[in-house]
């Protein structure tokens, strides 16, 4: 880094990127916190139901981030594809009141296909496209990519307390309220961009400016489909991370909900605990890659998966509403060394014109092959036995994955063919 992290703050292009993040995350928090509850207790639409709806989802979004990686990594630092994906998020809130809710009554399968491509289109895929940019951001002009990620979560943590209360009155204001958070995205987007000839000079980094000149061919971009390690690490993300969506969204928020009298209190109080949880989230965005330089990537990528591990099994065998609560803030750690150190595992062994590629297929198209696998069984499979006993049966689904990741993940000095790990 050219400047010290206490000079993050005069550096607009941190400041562009955190903005970024902070603001799209808000759009997206806001209701998709209370998504899987929306459709279970106001639409009143089974697991089986819920976890079809998440499938379609997966699989849309699956074929959509490859695109959208492959794109921004030949665009490199350029907004184009963001700016269009944000004039799409501002018709959330028409599109739900309007489109989504009443075809799903009146003909189930079309709205659940129609809306997961909204869905994917707008927000699920957009999602890692934004963070591929501001970790490209932070390579070429010098600031940590962590402390502008933990913007996001801060941003989903005001937006999901917001919705707490906001839910309860009405789920659809928080859709309208989505598109008034996406126009001011797409402002930023358009009118943001620092072209300040002293902040280039202060703060690009020339190294990578040069590499990321060199943009990878299509050719380059379809051949990390023949890397192995690559394979590997998809088939550790499918049986770990995939379970963000099919456990901690699809079936969580309505089984902490049922601890209270009413829909209302458990709305209101999964909204605080999931604020508290994102808070807690952004916090361990600014430490995880202090964490990753001193233990490296590789070890805080098993603690990662091990903290998961034990969370979602403690939800099956905890009974009070206080103790989901505090397991339920295992989430914060989990989250951010899933989000910062698999991109800097991918950063240190690939080549860096490829990490919007490789993030896409590794950080996120995994995670939604895992979704289209187990959201529709595992829903299923609660409809049968319960919560409890399914969360046990995800738990340990994912230990299997913390050996195979043991046996899979490279060290930090094996085949480093991107940007070296600084240790402390």
């Amino acid at each position: 880094m050219k400047k010290s992290k206490l000079s993050a703050f005069k550096n607009s292009f941190y400041i562009e990127s955190s903005l970024s993040l902070l603001l799209f995350f808000t759009a997206w928090g806001i209701w998709w916190s209370f998504f899987q509850i929306w459709l279970t207790n106001d639409l009143g639409f089974s697991g089986a139901k819920v976890g079809l709806i998440y499938t379609f989802d997966s699989a849309i979004t699956l074929v959509l981030m490859f695109v959208y990686g492959s794109i921004q990594d030949k665009l490199g630092i350029k907004r184009r594809l963001l700016i269009g994906v944000t004039i799409l998020e501002m018709l959330l809130g028409p599109f739900f009141t309007w489109v989504y809710s009443p075809l799903l009554h009146s003909n189930f399968i079309l709205g659940a296909f129609l809306g997961s491509l909204y869905l994917s289109f707008a927000f699920l895929a957009a999602s890692p496209t934004f963070e591929a940019l501001a970790e490209r951001m932070s390579r070429r002009y010098s600031f940590e990519y962590g402390r502008a990620r933990a913007w996001g979560s801060f941003g989903y943590a005001v937006s999901a307390l917001c919705a707490g209360y906001l839910f309860t009155i009405s789920p659809y204001i928080v859709f309208w309220l989505s598109s008034g958070v996406s126009f001011i995205t797409f402002l930023l987007m358009c009118f943001g961009r620092t072209k300040s000839e002293k902040q280039i000079k202060a703060y690009e980094n020339k190294s990578e400016e040069q590499h990321d000149a060199d943009k990878p061919s299509f050719k380059e971009i379809l051949g990390v489909f023949k890397m192995k390690q690559l394979w590997e690490l998809v088939i550790f993300i499918i049986f770990s991370g995939s379970f963000y969506t099919v456990f901690d969204q699809q079936m969580f928020p309505q089984f902490f909900t049922q601890f209270f009298k009413t829909a209302a209190q458990g709305n209101t109080a999964y909204g605080i605990l999931n604020s508290i949880e994102v808070f807690l989230e952004a916090i361990m965005m600014a430490i995880v890659p202090w964490i990753m330089k001193k233990i490296g990537v590789r070890r805080t990528l098993m603690v990662g998966v091990t903290i998961m591990f034990l969370r979602i099994g403690l939800c099956g065998l905890v009974v009070s509403p206080v103790g989901i609560s505090i397991v339920k803030l295992f989430h914060a750690p989990e989250t951010a060394i899933f989000a910062l150190a698999m991109f800097r595992y991918l950063t240190l062994h690939f080549d860096t014109r490829l990490s919007a590629t490789m993030y896409m297929v590794v950080g996120q198209i995994a995670g939604q092959i895992g979704q289209i696998v187990f959201s529709t069984p595992l829903g299923m499979l609660h409809d049968h036995i319960g919560y409890r006993a399914t969360f046990l049966v995800i738990s340990a689904i994912v230990i299997c994955a913390a050996i195979y990741a043991f046996i899979i993940l490279r060290k930090d000095t094996q085949e480093v063919n991107g940007q070296p790990l600084e240790r402390e």
